[in-house]
Parts: structure tokens; sequence; C-alpha cells
């Protein structure tokens, strides 16, 4: 999650494009309203006079001087807000449109890095990661049911593996497209190569062409980032920025969960980052190997209740289907 200098400075020439075109787009609207009202042309420049004129008096000390040309100022605004309303024209036509209002396109707030600067970050570092290839060869459009068995009926289910997984596709659909208004979170459980981590490249592909914030991590790579970000292994501005990321992103995917090394860290660290990203309203989505019992043993009550109760539990049945799955895309890929 850390940028590189030369991948900073691609994301700083973004902002400074977009500065650009701010102006550029700025400077058409007002040579249109210009050519079309004259008068408030006239207008801006008087106030522009009036500027320099108030902040003279203020400083002579002249007190009601200074009142009476706030007077001719508010007089002016209000003769260019009606000629513009009588044109037609928005009282903000001619000021400046930023695609991020809360940073005005500079990429950062108060001297922290802004919300928008961190898509644009993890935008990139998918780009110059394998993870892009990798959602490029495993989402929704190269979802087949041929990989699963079909004949076999699962007992507790009573439906092959590929009838359950029609109903396990529907779901993941119905999470990717309700997912602005409803959010949500999953967990899929069951396994090795059942199909856990294919259905959350879906959901991260899916998610990352609707321009939403996604954070794909490993479990392990995410206990790490947690260990840099509390013992200072890396800078601290970027240490906290990839904390912050993982925190505030709008989907964050644990990948893996049950991997890594557990201890007293890693379980604590687990339910923070659950339970505050439940707090902040953000959706998380986990695969794991263990089983709900087997989760509670590892990470403690508290991690497990907070699943159960939260998150919607789909388990996944059936063989190992990487093998059939892998010549599936071999076929779709020539």
């Amino acid at each position: 999650m850390s940028l590189s200098n030369s991948q900073y400075q691609a994301i700083m020439r973004i902002y400074n494009e977009r500065q650009y075109q701010d102006r550029y787009e700025q400077d058409i609207r007002r040579r249109e309203v210009y050519e079309k009202l004259p008068q408030v042309k006239a207008i801006e420049e008087e106030l522009g006079s009036q500027a320099v004129t108030l902040a003279r008096l203020l400083l002579d000390g002249d007190e009601k001087a200074a009142e009476a040309s706030r007077r001719r100022t508010e007089q002016l605004r209000q003769q260019k807000a009606e000629l513009m309303a009588g044109a037609g024209y928005p009282a903000d036509y001619m000021e400046m449109r930023y695609h991020c209002p809360e940073c005005r396109d500079t990429g950062y707030v108060e001297r922290k890095r802004c919300r928008c600067f961190r898509r644009e970050q993890m935008k990139l570092l998918y780009a110059q990661s394998n993870i892009e290839a990798v959602l490029e060869r495993e989402n929704f459009d190269t979802f087949t049911y041929r990989v699963y068995d079909d004949r076999k009926i699962i007992p507790g289910i009573e439906m092959t593996a590929a009838q359950y997984m029609r109903q396990v596709r529907g779901w993941c659909l119905d999470f990717v497209e309700n997912f602005e208004q409803k959010g949500g979170n999953l967990i899929f459980t069951g396994s090795t190569g059942v199909g856990k981590t294919f259905l959350t490249h879906c959901i991260a592909k899916a998610l990352i062409d609707r321009y939403q914030s996604v954070v794909y991590l490993s479990s392990g790579d995410l206990f790490d980032i947690f260990s840099k970000n509390k013992f200072h292994y890396e800078p601290e501005d970027d240490a906290q920025d990839m904390y912050s990321g993982i925190l505030d992103c709008d989907l964050l995917i644990i990948d893996d969960l049950g991997t890594e090394l557990n201890n007293s860290f890693v379980s604590s660290q687990l339910f923070y980052c659950v339970n505050e990203r439940l707090n902040r309203g953000k959706s998380t989505v986990i695969s794991t190997n263990l089983s709900m019992s087997m989760l509670r043993d590892a990470y403690s009550d508290r991690v497990s209740s907070r699943i159960v109760g939260r998150y919607t539990i789909i388990p996944l049945y059936g063989d190992d289907i990487r093998t059939k799955r892998q010549v599936q895309l071999d076929e779709i890929s020539r």
C-alpha cells in the first residue's frame, strides 16, 4: 500500500492535470457569460477595485468609508446575481468546479492526504500489481458452473454443488448491485479449492468497476500492515496512510483468514478491524478455511460474535475445483 517516489509523483500529476482542467473549464464558462452579459464583466472589475479600496481604508482606519465600500460591494454582488439569474445561469456558474470539493483537487486536506488521494493510490497500486491481472481472469464474466459437480446431492442442502453455486452467485451479484445503498458483510467458509477466493475476486472486480474503493489483502499482508503501523517499521506517514486505507475503504476483502501466524496481537487487531469497520458502516468480505467454531477458538468469542451477528455466512461445499477452473479459464483466453 505504500508509495514509491515515482508512484507519488504519478498521482500528483493527476491532480495537476485536474487543476489545469478546472481552470480551463472555468475560463470557458466565464467567457461565455461575458459575451452574453458584458455588464457582469464590468461588475466583477468593479468588485476587484472595491476589494483593493476596502483593504486600504481598513489600513488607514477609516471605518466609515470602509462601511460604505462594504455596502457598495454587496450591491454589486446582488446586481451580478440578478443578471445571472435573469439569463438562466446558476449563481455559482463561473465559480471553480472541482472533482473533489473536499481537497479542491490538491490531494490534501489540512496537510493530510484526502480520501480521493487514497482512491487514486489504490487504483495505481492495483494497476501495477498482479491483482489487476488476476481480476481480469477471475470475475463474474468468467464464472462457470461447469467446474462444479451436478450429479451428487450434498447432504444438508439437498442440492448439487452446481445448483448451490447458482444461488451463491446470485447472492454475490445482489451484494454488488445493492452495495451503494445497503453495503453489508460476507464471510465465505469451506475447504481448500471450493471457490472462495474466486468469489472474492468477482466481487472486487465488480465494485472496482463501479468506482468503489476496494482493498484486497491476504490475512498475512493485513496483519503485517497492522504490525508496521503499531511498531513503526515503516515511515509514519506511509504506515498511517496504509492503516487508514484499510479502515476507511468502501470494501475490505480479507482472503484466507486463518493462514497467518496467529497470536494475541493478531486476535486483538482482527477484532479492532472488524469492529471499527462495523462502527463506521464500512463493508468487509472474508474468506476462510475455518468453520465458525474453529474461528471462535482461533480468535476469541468477541470476533466470532461480531461475525455471526453482522455478517452473512456463506458456506461453500464440494471438491477442489482449481484444476478444472484453470482448464476453463485457459479455454476462455484462447
